[in-house]
């Protein structure tokens, strides 16, 4: 059975074709996963660990409550959707995203976004394959997002990828920056890891 006669099987309401669109994912339900469309091809993942989880939402916490005071834009929680990319079409889905004020009137109340973050944190798992998490940063980079920060809890540090194509690396006792999307906002890296 080929790969289109298998997915029509599971999903009948769905167009099929060798490539899916983000409307297509729109309407795919696979409860307990996590799924992005990349280039056309859905990608389904088992969802992250708890410990992952607590990352994200001190992170979440930390961001939120910066960008809410001082009135800079809106934090969005793990795993929601952004297209970022079009013929074939790309779905990628941050760990945690930050959106400026003065663009998040271009977020719709159904479907995906059509725009990346402008910044972004991605939290690696334990069974992240390096060649995968450096194509999603490249993704999220050529898409517009002008700050990742990719969180390794294992080693307690982070690395922070740029436009520009620059790259730090911070360790535990160092602090992540807003650097120009959010300009005053730090937080020390131990904080988020605990």
């Amino acid at each position: 059975m080929d790969r289109s006669q298998l997915f029509r099987d599971m999903f009948p309401d769905v167009k099929t074709s060798q490539l899916l669109t983000a409307q297509d994912v729109e309407r795919i339900s696979l409860p307990g996963k996590v799924t992005e469309l990349i280039r056309g091809q859905l990608v389904v993942r088992e969802p992250p660990g708890t410990w992952h989880g607590v990352i994200a939402a001190n992170l979440t916490y930390y961001l939120s409550d910066f960008g809410r005071r001082h009135e800079l834009g809106i934090v969005l929680a793990q795993d929601t959707g952004f297209k970022i990319g079009s013929d074939p079409d790309t779905v990628r889905a941050p760990d945690v995203a930050f959106v400026t004020r003065e663009r998040v009137g271009g977020i719709p109340t159904r479907g995906y976004a059509q725009m990346a973050p402008d910044l972004l944190a991605e939290i690696l798992s334990p069974d992240d394959r390096p060649g995968e998490v450096l194509a999603k940063v490249a993704d999220w980079l050529g898409a517009g997002t002008k700050l990742v920060w990719l969180l390794d809890p294992e080693r307690r540090e982070a690395r922070v990828y740029r436009q520009d194509g620059s790259l730090s690396v911070l360790l535990d006792e160092d602090a992540l920056g807003g650097e120009d999307v959010l300009p005053g906002f730090s937080c020390p890296l131990a904080q988020v890891f605990s």
